[in-house]
């Protein structure tokens, strides 16, 4: 069999990844998968809701795809992995990856990772050969792990967001799986989302952002994609070696969005119709002086890299030139800002 072709999403969370995940699911021989890593537990054991509404066990495609994995364990398969991607052991990942050597240690649940990528191309994409699987697990060891599986063809794009939008967003109270589910995501410190924002894009650059290799890494800021989703998505589609057309955009600002099939991750993903594609800039205002203050500190190193500036802005225009923050008393208003319902932000 041919090598199935994944385009791994990395990088931290409330990236924007769940709303460029949508919008590539719609483009011809691109599958939506949603957060994979999460499968086993929150989609095979929980039985969470699949993109599409369904239980997971009643979704037709992933109905074929567990029959797949006949002889799996999804517990144990979850739990494993948690312990083979923890952060501690980060360190040692990237220095087996600068040695040469696989980074993360062969393990028999490999055969079945192996397995499940073979199976969403078989039943997902059997109308496209050489279609694209869109994985948003964004957690990079996944994504090392992923590379160094057979018969995985692997490219990288790299989602990054300004970090005082992901910690401000991480703040925000938001059901796990939608407005059926009574559990929340979990809700870091703006501390805390700050030290994962850099450990996780700091890891993303180490592991393929220095030296490229055969233009496998791509990295596009969320800043950049609402300002011009067609443009941004037709080189990400140009990327991994497919053509843009059929893109979703009925204007340059909407995107006309189908249920996929996506598992896990933001409850965005279950977002379909006509949906309005801007700048979720609430964070501009709604952030404290001090929350901003220790997020910039925290990040202010790798802020100039991926070119965000130090000092508090209005909001991100196109060409992704930052305005200074308009004083306290002017009338001014930012660019236009999502409804701020959990049901149309426009996040990842």
């Amino acid at each position: 069999m041919s090598a199935v072709r994944v385009l791994y999403l990395a990088g931290s969370g409330r990236s924007g990844s769940t709303l460029v995940t949508n919008v590539l699911g719609q483009v011809p021989g691109f599958f939506a998968a949603g957060e994979l890593r999460y499968l086993w537990r929150r989609g095979i054991v929980e039985n969470r809701p699949c993109g599409c509404g369904s239980p997971l066990a009643d979704c037709p495609l992933w109905t074929r795809v567990r029959a797949d994995l006949a002889g799996a364990d999804p517990a144990g398969i979850a739990g494993r992995l948690a312990e083979r991607l923890r952060l501690r052991g980060l360190p040692a990942l990237l220095l087996r990856r600068r040695r040469g050597q696989r980074p993360v240690a062969v393990h028999s649940d490999d055969t079945h990772l192996t397995r499940l990528y073979a199976s969403i191309a078989e039943h997902a994409l059997a109308d496209r050969p050489g279609g694209v699987i869109v994985d948003s697990s964004k957690l990079p060891p996944y994504g090392a792990l992923l590379g160094s599986l057979p018969g995985i063809d692997l490219y990288v794009l790299h989602v990054v967001r300004d970090p005082r939008a992901t910690a401000y967003s991480w703040r925000r109270r938001r059901p796990l799986d939608g407005h059926v589910d009574d559990r929340l995501m979990s809700r870091p410190p703006v501390w805390k989302a700050a030290v994962l924002w850099l450990v996780w894009n700091t890891a993303t650059v180490r592991l393929w952002g220095r030296r490229p290799v055969d233009g496998r890494y791509l990295r596009v800021r969320y800043e950049d994609f609402v300002a011009d989703p067609a443009g941004t998505t037709a080189r990400i589609v140009r990327f991994v070696g497919a053509t843009a057309d059929g893109l979703p955009f009925p204007t340059p600002g909407t995107a006309r969005l189908a249920p996929t099939h996506s598992v896990a991750g933001n409850p965005s993903r279950h977002r379909t119709g006509l949906v309005p594609v801007v700048a979720d800039t609430e964070w501009l205002t709604g952030l404290s002086t001090r929350a901003y203050a220790v997020v910039t500190g925290l990040t202010g190193l790798a802020l100039s890299r991926f070119g965000y500036p130090l000092r508090r802005r209005t909001a991100m225009p196109p060409g992704g030139t930052s305005r200074p923050a308009t004083p306290p008393a002017a009338t001014s208003r930012p660019d236009p800002v999502v409804p701020s319902s959990p049901a149309t932000r426009q996040e990842g």
